[in-house]
């Protein structure tokens, strides 16, 4: 095989991966769009007669999708703000403090990396318990206040910022937190970038945790939202409403990754992260 026919090859293979990934959505639209009560509607491709908005509005007024969004939107947010501060500060700490057992504190501390993280659910879900939280939205956000990932990746990108930069700081007069904000935060905007996507796109999936946490229906995210949904379209085989709902809480990343797609990759590459 010539060098020339791999580029070739490559492409040819990306293109069928692609192929088989966006399979699922074609499905999910055309069942959207299919008319009530059309035949086969479970199993093919094909448009059956005419498109239709009946399902998207019936999906919309069978569930409240808007609160739904909201709260996730809220525990995505908050989960988000917190790991930027504590994985700023433990990335700084680790980086760039001089103190007995660094390293190995550092290496426990990626021990998180590790673990499964349902082996957590019943120490974390006592710990909301005591503090109060359950049944909270806090409740949902607490356990992933602190990320060994996210701690990871800052204090790779800490260990390249020039430490001539934190001198001048320092002699401008400049406090720990003052340097962290205006020297390495913004020299490390790259690597923030592609650990808010990889947060905000885990947590909005999320789906156990919040499962054993929420129980009122208003506190509800978009996962366990779908899933309730699902379920109660299920039982009249509903396969259109079923996707149209699928589609309504798809829809924000996707319209996400379309607009941003050329900073998402672009966030990715310069940080290093594969």
């Amino acid at each position: 095989m010539t060098r020339e026919r791999l580029p070739a090859l490559g492409r040819a293979a990306a293109g069928l991966l692609a192929l088989v990934w966006v399979i699922p959505f074609l499905w999910m639209g055309v069942a959207t769009l299919r008319p009530p009560g059309a035949a086969g509607a479970a199993a093919s491709l094909v448009p059956g007669g005419a498109p239709s908005l009946a399902n998207l509005a019936e999906a919309w007024a069978s569930a409240p999708f808007p609160l739904y969004a909201l709260n996730t939107l809220l525990i995505c947010a908050g989960i988000l703000a917190l790991q930027l501060v504590t994985a700023s500060l433990a990335a700084y700490a680790f980086a760039r403090l001089d103190f007995p057992g660094r390293t190995a504190l550092f290496y426990a501390f990626l021990v998180q990396l590790m673990l499964v993280p349902v082996v957590l659910i019943v120490p974390n879900l006592k710990t909301v318990a005591m503090l109060g939280l359950y049944d909270t939205l806090p409740g949902v956000m607490a356990p992933y206040c602190a990320t060994a990932f996210g701690t990871f990746l800052l204090r790779q990108s800490f260990r390249e910022v020039p430490r001539e930069l934190e001198d001048a700081a320092r002699i401008d007069g400049a406090g720990l937190l003052q340097r962290i904000r205006h020297v390495y935060l913004p020299l490390t905007k790259p690597t923030l970038i592609a650990f808010s996507i990889v947060s905000v796109t885990t947590h909005w999936n999320e789906f156990v945790w919040p499962l054993m946490v929420v129980t009122s229906p208003d506190r509800r995210p978009l996962t366990l939202g779908l899933a309730t949904f699902t379920l109660s379209a299920e039982g009249t085989q509903a396969w259109g409403v079923i996707a149209a709902g699928t589609l309504l809480v798809s829809t924000p990343l996707l319209v996400a990754f379309l607009l941003f797609q050329r900073r998402f990759v672009n966030s990715f590459l310069d940080s290093g992260l594969k």
